[in-house]
């Protein structure tokens, strides 16, 4: 297994990308520790996920939540060897129209929420531990009208991810990102419209997607896998693209074929 006797954290662990990666944590051998801020989801994980999981109720960007977590992994774990700061929140509006406090909230829990996981983790990691951001497709790519919010955070945590890489390899703990495209997580939304236009958007995006598809959280959790293990001791500073081609080989979406 390849995260044997390894300790874990995840942030954001409760859906979505998140509990498909701790899902695959645990398979490998890892204990885990999951966070979130609704209690019945991280019940329900902990439920699902058995006795290798700790889940702690927990907004990072409180500080007394914070210490309090980082308290309990030291004195249950006394180190962590693996982060996954997965925590995130898509809010969109056009220029025109999202507030000032709309668009500080995007970035401080997508920026300043990861910024305060390293820190405070820090102390907890050894040399070989590994630290993952989730990132996104929209750090590059020209994203959909009225999400610049959310791509100016993942253009942040992109930057902010090669430039602790560089401070903290010293340490031999090494920093790297994961940036998903389309993929079908409770974080979409698709719920809080009508079906019809759920369904004619999916379809509007999936055509500029080249491998013609969706991905799901499983296909993102096992690049986190990889990013966590010893598979890649080698890779650092790096932001690996698992999207279906939207980055790398935009004109192969079946938009532009004949």
């Amino acid at each position: 297994m390849r995260l044997a006797g390894k300790i874990a954290l995840i942030t954001g662990g409760n859906s979505g990308i998140g509990l498909a990666t701790a899902r695959r944590f645990v398979a490998e051998g890892a204990k885990v520790v999951i966070t979130g801020r609704n209690q019945d989801t991280l019940d329900a994980a902990a439920k699902e996920l058995g006795e290798q999981v700790l889940a702690f109720k927990c907004d990072v960007l409180h500080g007394a939540a914070r210490q309090a977590l980082f308290t309990v992994i030291k004195d249950r774990f006394g180190r962590l060897d693996i982060v996954f700061a997965n925590a995130g929140t898509v809010k969109v509006g056009s220029i025109a129209d999202m507030s000032e406090a709309t668009f500080d909230e995007v970035l401080r829990t997508n920026v300043t929420g990861v910024f305060l996981t390293v820190q405070a983790a820090l102390p907890l990691l050894q040399p070989g531990a590994s630290i993952i951001f989730n990132g996104s497709i929209a750090s590059r790519a020209g994203f959909f009208p009225g999400a610049g919010a959310y791509a100016a955070s993942k253009a942040g945590v992109r930057g902010m991810g090669q430039a602790m890489a560089a401070e903290l390899s010293h340490r031999g703990i090494r920093v790297n990102t994961v940036a998903p495209g389309l993929v079908r997580t409770p974080l979409w939304g698709d719920h809080l419209i009508a079906p019809e236009v759920a369904a004619a958007r999916s379809k509007k995006m999936q055509e500029r997607v080249p491998l013609d598809r969706w991905g799901d959280a499983d296909e993102i959790a096992k690049v986190v896998l990889f990013l966590a293990s010893d598979d890649s001791s080698y890779v650092n500073g790096a932001e690996i693209f698992v999207d279906g081609g939207v980055n790398g080989a935009t004109f192969g979406a079946p938009i532009y074929r004949p």
